[in-house]
């Protein structure tokens, strides 16, 4: 891995630096330059060859699958090129294969997870990604359950959310949660846990979660999906964030709820244009196109 030269493209500057330290940490000889989003990246790829990119999907003014389209097409390229994401439902892989994506990894991923996606894309540096059919889409998302086409669709983990809420609801004379501002799910290493929006602004999350579903860590990267209901189908909004803070909610050792503070890493106009919308109205609502 000596002498690689990477280029990391995301419009999250603390993602950047996270895939920065990670791959440093492993492969301290490898160059990385990084970009805000796909324009930015362009004059790069302009001016320098790449060993691989890494590059977010949903990014302002070039996203990730157009900025992969451009790579293949004008410049005809065959860089590995890895998409790393929120989108995991089937449809957005198979797009991404379509375009000639080299791998896929999802948000939240661990140091080790991204260390090894990056040995194996540059281990298979002569395959040709262009030519690889919609019969991959197992080969990118099999190993990744969050990614696995059986359970890509966004109402699958939806659903095990609100089972779980309906099997054990929040009470709110043992443990005090507060009135909710709408349903979440928060993302992190394997686990999908359902939660209660307690307190949302532009740059943080606070989220009402249960112990015994499970528990980031300080610092960890996560993923929130918020719920949104449309009639028989359901959207889920895609925030890219970090754990700023764990509290219980209650002075007592067996205490069922905890309240966990998430800093929001997202700087997409969209995503911050519909979380302005959800605090002005004080709850979910419809009319959000998902994100990654």
């Amino acid at each position: 891995m000596k002498q690689s030269k990477v280029l990391v493209v995301d419009d999250a500057a603390f993602i950047r630096e996270m895939v920065r330290r990670t791959l440093l940490a492993k492969f301290p000889d490898m160059q990385i330059e990084d970009a805000v989003n796909g324009l930015k990246a362009q004059l790069l790829l302009k001016a320098n060859d790449y060993d691989l990119i890494l590059c977010d999907w949903e990014m302002p003014e070039m996203s990730g699958i157009e900025l992969l389209n451009w790579v293949r097409q004008q410049q005809s390229s065959q860089v590995p090129f890895v998409m790393v994401t929120s989108r995991g439902d089937k449809a957005n892989v198979v797009e991404a294969i379509q375009a000639g994506v080299s791998d896929y990894i999802g948000k939240p991923f661990s140091s080790e997870g991204l260390q090894a996606k990056v040995i194996k894309v540059l281990g298979k540096r002569q395959q040709q990604p262009a030519s690889q059919s919609a019969g991959s889409v197992s080969a990118l998302t099999g190993s990744n359950p969050l990614l696995s086409p059986a359970k890509a669709p966004t109402k699958a983990p939806i659903a095990v959310a609100r089972k779980a809420t309906a099997a054990k609801p929040v009470s709110t004379q043992t443990s005090k949660p507060g009135p909710s501002k709408g349903d979440a799910q928060l993302r992190f290493g394997s686990h999908i846990i359902p939660c209660k929006i307690k307190a949302l602004s532009l740059k943080q999350l606070v989220l009402t979660c249960s112990v015994d579903a499970g528990l980031p860590a300080l610092f960890e990267s996560v993923v929130v999906d918020l719920e949104q209901n449309s009639g028989a189908s359901t959207e889920v909004a895609r925030i890219n964030a970090f754990v700023r803070g764990l509290q219980a909610n209650e002075s007592r050792i067996d205490c069922e709820l905890v309240s966990v503070t998430v800093d929001i890493v997202d700087q997409d106009p969209s995503k911050l244009t519909y979380l302005s919308r959800m605090i002005a109205a004080g709850s979910t609502h419809q009319g959000y196109i998902p994100g990654a």
